[in-house]
């Protein structure tokens, strides 16, 4: 078993809101615009983050998730990243310990020390006190630095600094500045192409992020491989259309890895953009904001004809939360505007103020079994019977609802396709021999 070694942290906090994004971005420029390559990772089944994370870092960001990524996954990714990376950054989901798995969990598995952003905006030396809460609260967990997030001034920052426990060995801030604050909406941050002077953002949270950190003073963390074999190319030669664009943007990169090393050509378009889907073999849609863009979609006539010739033909789609929605009767958004859809699937997609659904899931389809994950602010009225639902991580009650229709199928779940590329690859499969071959 090989492995590589590279200084990595894990970029966590007490509780959510704390500034993990922004100071993980500001962190991965500073130290590639110091020449450094730094390869940055995002914890849990987030897809908005890691696109401003692309950003900071001008390397492809994938997703750290012990449950539905599975630990050997997780592992594989960072021994490729450490191996041609100066630097490892995992951004932390919600609170160090909040969940199961946590990222507290993922920090330990892998030996990750731990940098805790902490919103110092109402505090002074209390700001030592959560700290030292953090480090203590497991032993075995190394929190090795700290950086007050929203901090007054010098004076302000000095007090911050004085209050640390002794095994905090490094200290930076980031003043409170409305210039490299990243706005928000109902599902997290806004897409990075949304967020039209993104890139000025994260150059001054850079520039204006105090932390000294001498990398080669750091010791380097050890990344086994796992010597994964490959899955077969059961997808090779098969065109595989991918909406892309601001209404359809919710891709785990994983899942185009896990296409392309089956062999599928990828093909992406763009609904908004575009009068009609493209002459493939099989449609992917997968989640995104169908609702703020709605009469774009239900203008474009093209487009949603193609998609019923496409299904008619007898040809795979697979639609995920949002790309479910684009296939329903009508969506309705959060404004009561209510507009017609591509009709493929039966039923009305209603926008709420409320989240409908959340949490990692695993379902059983004919395909196989894949893990994946939700969250949504919408409901379907007047849906089909579904063919099976999602099971909970941790049980309860039904997961989310898969609906079936010849090769269409559709569900709020977004899968992530390196759970099982096989069955994957049975799903994309342009005719019903490919599958029993595969």
């Amino acid at each position: 078993m090989t492995a590589h070694r590279c200084p990595a942290f894990l970029v966590s906090a007490p509780a959510s809101g704390q500034g993990k994004t922004t100071v993980t971005a500001a962190l991965a420029r500073k130290f590639r615009s110091q020449g450094h390559r730094v390869r940055v990772f995002k914890a849990g089944p987030d897809f908005i983050d890691p696109m401003i994370l692309e950003r900071a870092s001008g390397l492809p960001v994938h997703q750290l998730d012990l449950w539905m990524c599975g630990e050997a996954h997780c592992r594989e990714l960072l021994y490729q990243a450490a191996g041609d990376a100066d630097l490892i950054l995992v951004e932390g989901v919600m609170g160090l310990f909040d969940g199961t798995p946590s990222s507290a969990d993922l920090a330990e598995k892998f030996g990750l020390p731990v940098l805790a952003v902490i919103d110092a905006w109402a505090m002074a030396q209390t700001f030592g006190a959560v700290v030292h809460g953090l480090a203590s609260y497991r032993p075995q967990l190394r929190v090795l630095a700290a950086i007050g997030n929203r901090v007054a001034g010098d004076g302000h920052a000095a007090l911050l600094a004085e209050s640390l426990p002794p095994s905090v060995i490094t200290f930076g801030h980031l003043a409170r500045d409305a210039d490299i604050a990243l706005p928000e909406r109902h599902l997290g941050l806004l897409q990075a192409a949304e967020i039209s002077d993104l890139e000025t953002r994260i150059q001054c949270a850079s520039e204006r992020l105090q932390f000294n950190l001498d990398l080669a003073a750091l010791t380097p963390v050890t990344f086994e491989s796992t010597t994964a074999t490959p899955p077969p190319r059961s997808l090779a030669g098969v065109r595989i259309g991918v909406a892309r664009d601001a209404a359809f943007s919710f891709i785990y990169r994983a899942n185009l890895d896990v296409l392309e090393r089956l062999g599928a050509q990828l093909v992406y378009f763009s609904p908004l953009a575009q009068q009609s889907a493209p002459e493939v073999d099989s449609l992917w849609l997968p989640g995104g904001y169908p609702e703020l863009h709605l009469q774009t979609l239900a203008a474009n006539h093209a487009f949603k004809a193609a998609l019923r010739a496409h299904h008619a033909h007898g040809k795979p789609i697979v639609a995920e939360c949002g790309g479910m929605l684009a296939l329903l009767q009508t969506l309705t958004n959060d404004k009561s505007q209510r507009a017609g859809m591509a009709g493929l699937l039966p039923g009305h997609g209603i926008m709420h103020t409320r989240l409908s659904g959340i949490g990692s899931q695993s379902v059983t389809l004919p395909e196989g079994e894949l893990r994946g994950h939700t969250f949504h602010y919408s409901r379907v009225e007047a849906a089909p019977e579904p063919i099976t639902h999602g099971t909970a991580q941790h049980g309860g009650t039904p997961g989310e609802a898969v609906y079936r229709d010849g090769r269409l199928h559709a569900s709020y779940l977004h899968l992530y396709f390196p759970s099982n590329p096989q069955a994957v690859a049975r799903l994309f499969a342009p005719s019903e021999s490919w599958i029993v071959a595969c």
